[in-house]
Order: C-alpha cells, then sequence, then structure tokens
C-alpha cells in the first residue's frame, strides 16, 4: 500500500524533471565541454608524438577555407589506440560539431565547427542557387563594403534577412554574399567585442579572426578574412 502512494509523487518528479531538463539540455551531443575537447586534444597530442609530427586530418583540397580545412580524423586516433570513443558531441557520432585543427603545423589545437550555422547556409544556398537559375545577377541588396553586400531577402522569398545564433555571443549574426554570390557569416559583430574584451596587438593587414580562435573552442567557420582599421573589424579582400 506504501509503495502504490508512492507512485504519484514518483510520476510528479519525472515529469517535473523532464519540465526542468528538456531533451536539447540532457542529449550529450548538443553543447562541446571542456572535457570532450580536452580529451580530443591529448588524442591527437599522442598521434602527433607517436607519428612524428604528422597530424591526424582528413585530406582536403589546397582552396578550403582556411578554418574548415583541417577536419579530424577519427578513425586515425582510434587505429591507434589513442581515442577509445568519438565524443558524442561529434557529428561522426550524431553530434552537431565539426572536430577541427588549427595550426596543425606549429601547434595543432583542437576547436570545433557549429555545423547548424551550416545548416542554416544551405537552406539560404538552396534558395539563391533557384534565384540564379532566373536571373543573370546575385540577389545584391546594399553594399557594406567594397565587394560585400546584404542579401536582398525578399527576392529570396524570406520574410526577414537571414542570420545565424553565434557560437560566441548567442547574438544574431548575418549572412553576406560578396560580388560572385557565394554566402558568409558576418562575425564583426563578435570581433568587434573580442577586440575590445581581449588583449591584443593586432595590426592593419592581419587576420583578426584567430582572436577568436584564442579565446574560445569555436573557429569562425564560413567566414570572409578580417583585419582592423582604426581599432574596428573591416574585411580584408586584398
Amino acid at each position: 500500500m506504501r509503495l502504490l502512494k508512492l507512485i504519484p509523487l514518483i510520476f510528479f518528479l519525472v515529469v517535473l524533471s523532464g519540465c526542468f531538463y528538456p531533451n536539447d539540455n540532457l542529449s550529450k551531443n548538443k553543447v562541446p565541454n571542456d572535457i570532450q575537447l580536452n580529451m580530443v586534444q591529448d588524442a591527437v597530442n599522442q598521434y602527433v608524438e607517436i607519428n612524428q609530427g604528422l597530424v591526424p586530418i582528413k585530406t582536403k583540397s589546397n582552396d578550403t577555407p582556411i578554418f574548415q580545412k583541417y577536419l579530424i580524423d577519427f578513425s586515425s586516433l582510434k587505429q591507434q589506440n589513442v581515442l577509445s570513443e568519438i565524443p558524442g558531441t561529434a557529428f561522426e557520432n550524431g553530434g552537431v560539431y565539426q572536430y577541427v585543427l588549427v595550426t596543425p603545423e606549429e601547434d595543432p589545437q583542437v576547436k570545433v565547427i557549429d555545423l547548424r550555422n551550416a545548416e542554416v547556409l544551405r537552406n539560404v544556398q538552396h534558395r539563391l542557387t533557384t534565384y540564379r537559375n532566373e536571373h543573370i545577377y546575385p540577389p545584391f541588396d546594399e553594399e557594406i563594403q567594397d565587394g560585400v553586400f546584404t542579401i536582398n531577402y525578399e527576392l529570396l522569398g524570406l520574410e526577414a534577412p537571414p542570420y545565424v545564433q553565434s557560437p560566441y555571443t548567442q547574438q544574431n549574426l548575418p549572412i553576406i554574399m560578396d560580388v560572385d554570390g557565394n554566402l558568409y557569416i558576418d562575425y564583426s559583430p563578435d570581433l568587434y567585442e573580442a577586440l575590445n574584451t581581449f588583449e591584443h596587438d593586432y595590426k592593419e593587414g592581419e587576420d583578426i579572426r584567430f582572436i577568436l580562435v584564442d579565446n574560445y573552442p569555436f573557429v569562425p567557420a564560413y567566414s570572409l578574412p578580417y583585419t582592423i582599421k582604426s581599432g574596428e573589424p573591416v574585411f580584408n579582400l586584398d
């Protein structure tokens, strides 16, 4: 009888816990954490030591953008017995992050790409491709800087300008376009905040995107190059 009386209470607690911890928060593949990043970093360090400086990356073409170029090859890490399992946050294990290396030749550092932003870009790209099949020029709107434009979203059948959520600040970042109609994420707001938050000695002409790489686990994937001018981030298309 006592057990029967407890059943409604147990049910209530289970439902209540579900309210406080929705499935997205419980899922191990939604949020990259220090434990998983450090686990992969340790595995990469061991692999590099065993293989005399070689890094465990998948082969990509030379013209691949720098922050998407060095994808970590988890199969190589597992074959060398330096990694027991692929992180739950990794795309290869059902997660939403692509694990990559930056500065692989000098000091290989493990970072991640948020693939949810890649999915948003793909959706906009699909609309853009459909539009380009019927029109000569891309749907340019306002020119932000020489060769960089906002998108005329109405021509693509969108109700508002397309954007992604920043992996750094969670604010909305615009999707922009170059003269050839290639799409990019505009990290200017994140870069401006980082330049005013972290110590740095960047000079005009240098790639300031690395201030994000140095201070966060994410890389600014799908971005144009940026430099600094009068203390503010600007596109560097030279």
